[in-house]
C-alpha cells in the first residue's frame, strides 16, 4: 500500500474530527473501482488497487450490516452532449485511450469483480472527475432521496476523482470521511498531497481500522441496554 506520511501539524489545523457516525444516514462511495483501474495489466491499472478493494470491502461489510448505503461510480466516456469532454481535453492522448475503455458495455467499464457490489447498491455512471459536479451523475439526488448526510470516500484515483468528489461533497454539506488506505493513485507523493488537502479542510482522514472502530462504536451504542434498535 502507499507509504502514508501526514505531517504532525495537520491534526491542529484540521477542520473536522468527527467523534461519531450514524450508519443509516451514511453512504460509502467506491469511486471508479472498475476493471480498467483494478485488474493488473489493464491500461489504467493502479498498483495498489487490489489492497484498496480488500479494505473497502471490509468497510462495506460493516456499513451494510449497520443499515448504511453502498454506492459505486463508474468513470464513463460520452461522445456528445453536456456529459462529453470539451474539444481541448479530447486532444490529450490519455483521453483517446480512455474512450476505448470507459464506454458502457465494455469490460473495462464494469465494476471489478473483487468489489462487494450487490443488487440494491447504487451504481452510477460518472462523466466527470467529481461525481457531484453538474452533468456528471445523479448521485447527489439518489443520496438525498435516501436521507444520506455522511460520506465515506474510497477508490481511485486518490488525487483525481476521489479528491474531487470529496471536496464537492463537503461543499454540498455532507460530512466526509476519507480513507487513507482504501484509496490509491500512481505515487506516494500524489496520495499524501490529497490526504493533506482533504484532511486539513474538507474531511476527516482515517485508516480502515479507525473507520471500522467508529462504525463498531455506533453499532454498540445502538444495541446497548435500553436503546431501541432500528428495524
Amino acid at each position: 500500500m502507499h507509504r502514508i506520511s501526514i505531517p504532525d501539524w495537520m491534526a491542529g489545523r484540521a477542520f473536522y474530527n468527527f467523534k461519531s457516525i450514524t450508519p443509516r444516514s451514511t453512504a460509502l462511495l467506491s469511486i471508479d473501482m472498475q476493471v480498467a483501474f483494478v485488474e493488473p495489466g489493464q491500461p489504467f491499472a493502479m498498483a495498489h488497487a487490489g489492497e484498496v478493494a480488500v479494505n473497502t470491502n471490509r468497510i462495506i461489510d460493516a456499513l451494510r450490516k449497520a443499515g448504511g448505503t453502498i454506492a459505486f461510480t463508474r468513470h464513463t466516456v460520452a461522445d456528445d452532449g453536456p456529459e462529453a469532454k470539451p474539444a481541448f481535453q479530447q486532444e490529450v492522448p490519455a483521453w483517446h485511450l480512455g474512450a476505448e475503455v470507459f464506454r458502457p458495455g465494455l469490460r473495462g467499464h464494469g465494476v471489478d469483480g473483487r468489489m462487494d457490489c450487490r443488487p440494491g447498491d447504487i451504481v452510477v455512471d460518472k462523466f466527470h472527475m467529481s461525481a457531484f459536479i453538474h452533468h456528471s451523475s445523479d448521485l447527489h439526488a439518489r443520496l438525498q432521496a435516501r436521507g444520506i448526510d455522511t460520506l465515506i470516500v474510497t477508490g481511485v484515483a486518490t488525487n483525481v476523482c476521489c479528491e474531487s468528489t470529496a471536496r464537492d461533497g463537503s461543499m454540498l454539506n455532507y460530512k466526509v470521511f476519507f480513507i487513507s488506505d482504501a484509496t490509491a493513485t500512481l505515487t506516494d507523493e500524489e496520495h499524501n498531497a490529497t490526504l493533506l488537502n482533504v484532511g486539513a479542510i474538507f474531511g476527516d482522514v482515517r485508516s480502515t481500522e479507525s473507520m471500522l472502530a467508529l462504525l463498531q462504536a455506533a453499532n454498540t451504542a445502538c444495541t446497548a441496554p435500553g436503546m431501541a434498535v432500528a428495524g
